[in-house]
């Protein structure tokens, strides 16, 4: 199994895991012509795809959704209470967070997650057949006990890393938004972040993606240097890469023979 990081941040967040014939989306924050378009560009027609799962109901996840699963035929997944607060979910299938829901060759875990949504998940992707396992944190305030649990020995993590403090606090944002980003249902920081992937770090995780990295409060670089710090004097040997918002990067996993990856200049 490989993953595809289509975009990610406030404007569109899409994922694909790509486990041979099983090819699932998690998230579809873009519109199908742009969706189209970056599937291509990693070698994935848009009609392979047989599923779509939606971590929650924040228009940057599901913008592109219905139109796409009426476009190509794929199924939709989301938990019960992300479908009740989304119209466009109106006709997915739908679990519990906690649940395992299986499609095709592939288990996902989900794991219930803090944050400011009707019923928002993370999600531990399991290609069956080979034992890969990647997890996907896309929004997150505050990491839990079981949400580390789910993530231990996993071969890529992709995690939030959306801002870093100092910058949050001399930013332009308005203190009550400040203070919803940096709260315990908002998203993770940069220090919360590599905290979390510290845990989470051993020598078989091959990725670390940075995801919904903010704007306004956070670079690429930063966060990798942040990142880079907190991983130190683990056994992490793998590849940390903080995801675009514009283009897609990979693959990531074990399977990079092909990768076209789009480096960061460092």
């Amino acid at each position: 199994m490989r993953l595809w990081m289509l975009g990610s941040g406030s404007r569109g967040n899409a994922i694909v895991l790509d486990a041979g014939p099983t090819r699932i989306l998690v998230d579809c924050g873009f519109g199908p012509r742009t969706l189209a378009a970056r599937l291509r560009a990693c070698g994935i027609p848009p009609e392979s795809v047989c599923a779509v799962i939606v971590t929650h109901e924040h228009s940057d996840h599901v913008r592109g959704v219905a139109k796409a699963s009426a476009r190509w035929g794929w199924e939709m997944y989301a938990s019960a209470g992300t479908a009740r607060a989304c119209r466009r979910l109106a006709r997915a299938r739908t679990f519990r967070a906690g649940d395992t829901v299986r499609i095709d060759r592939v288990t996902v875990q989900t794991v219930r997650i803090a944050h400011d949504a009707a019923d928002p998940v993370a999600l531990v992707a399991c290609d069956e057949p080979t034992g890969i396992r990647a997890a996907i944190a896309h929004d997150l305030g505050a990491p839990t006990e079981a949400l580390r649990r789910a993530f231990e020995r996993v071969d890529v993590l992709v995690l939030e890393s959306n801002h870093d403090e100092g910058m949050l606090r001399a930013g332009p944002y308005p203190p009550f938004l400040q203070a919803r980003i940096a709260g315990c249902r908002g998203h993770l920081s940069n220090r919360a972040a590599g905290s979390l992937a510290r845990q989470a770090a051993h020598a078989g995780l091959r990725d670390v993606v940075l995801a919904h990295l903010s704007e306004q409060n956070n670079t690429p670089r930063v966060a990798h240097g942040a990142m880079t710090t907190a991983l130190r004097g683990t056994r992490f040997r793998g590849r940390l890469t903080p995801a675009a918002q514009d283009a897609p990067c990979g693959p990531f996993g074990p399977l990079r023979a092909s990768a076209r990856q789009l480096d960061l200049a460092l």
